[in-house]
């Protein structure tokens, strides 16, 4: 069978998520979806089977993009087994419609998110964030429209300073911020009432898989005694962690870290830029989601709920008939 073309909303939306043009797991898997319904909904497939090859075809393309924001690969999950039929026409109408059902769910999801997380925030608190995050920046929002006062810490997040994004969105809200260098951390946590972070990827141990930096900050707020909420939607669940899979953690270009401008003054160093750290559970107090807040411990419990026990070969490396 000759190699399926694919859509150029699929292609556009793996190069922009690959360069973090798409950034925020939720965004990410906001794409990923809206991708698939136009690569089902323009697909020219002669047969049932050559449908299904361009579309799974379409989903490792873009899974290939980002390999720790789970949030991906689970969207993908969502519209990949909503693909029944007989006839390319069931099949088109089934994947462009569950690809509009996740879409759906994720907007509502951010908002309940929002509203259950918000309650963990009081009137006149100072929340100290890191990195950028939809899931987080909600709870704030949503604690604004409950006619709270907020105040925020933001740490700049190198090297890319998603911080100055995080930065905009609360000043557009009216939002004072202080806006800080990331190793100043420990000095302003005296100052914080909760440190509010989002998160890529929850392991089914209650592990964080966030931006690089996390765990740091996660322990130094656990030393001076200020909280720690994790807002994450359940699309962030890692279910193939309960059978022992370990998250891969992405390493991003050196350029990041030193232009090559930079490295020609530096000299011959070796430079590791990885996105991602792991903050072990016993530093995360709540972990806040679209079903409700949980302790660490019991994330397990939901994944199972959410998952099963067991998971199968993912649906787009599905043998090819």
């Amino acid at each position: 069978m000759e190699h399926p073309d694919l859509h150029s909303a699929v292609t556009d939306a793996a190069n922009d998520i690959a360069e973090m043009e798409i950034r925020g797991a939720a965004t990410i898997a906001d794409a990923a979806a809206a991708a698939l319904g136009e690569q089902a909904e323009s697909s020219a497939a002669d047969s049932p089977e050559a449908f299904r090859v361009e579309i799974r075809t379409a989903a490792r393309r873009l899974h290939e993009t980002r390999p720790t924001a789970v949030s991906l690969p689970n969207a993908l999950r969502y519209v990949l087994r909503g693909m029944r039929g007989d006839t390319v026409e069931e099949l088109r109408e089934s994947v462009v419609e569950s690809a509009a059902e996740f879409r759906r769910e994720l907007d509502q999801a951010q908002d309940n998110l929002g509203r259950i997380g918000a309650n963990r925030l009081r009137d006149g608190d100072t929340i100290m964030t890191h990195c950028h995050s939809t899931d987080a920046l909600s709870c704030v929002e949503q604690a604004l429209e409950q006619g709270k006062e907020i105040h925020a810490i933001v740490k700049e997040t190198r090297p890319r300073k998603q911080g100055h994004i995080t930065a905009r969105q609360l000043r557009d809200w009216g939002v004072p911020v202080t806006l800080i260098v990331d190793n100043a951390a420990r000095r302003y946590l005296d100052e914080a009432d909760h440190v509010l972070v989002g998160a890529d990827s929850i392991a089914a141990d209650g592990s964080v898989i966030n931006k690089v930096g996390t765990s740091g900050l996660a322990v130094n707020a656990r030393e001076r005694g200020v909280p720690i909420m994790v807002a994450a939607q359940t699309l962030k669940l890692h279910p193939d962690t309960m059978t022992g899979h370990t998250v891969e953690i992405e390493m991003r270009d050196e350029r990041e870290v030193l232009s090559l401008d930079e490295r020609e003054d530096v000299g011959d160093v070796t430079v590791e830029n990885p996105a991602f750290d792991v903050t072990p559970p016993r530093y995360v107090d709540a972990i806040v989601t679209e079903r409700g807040q949980f302790p660490p411990e019991s994330i397990v419990t939901l994944m199972r709920e959410l998952f099963g026990d067991q998971q199968g070969g993912e649906p787009w490396d599905e043998p090819e008939l």
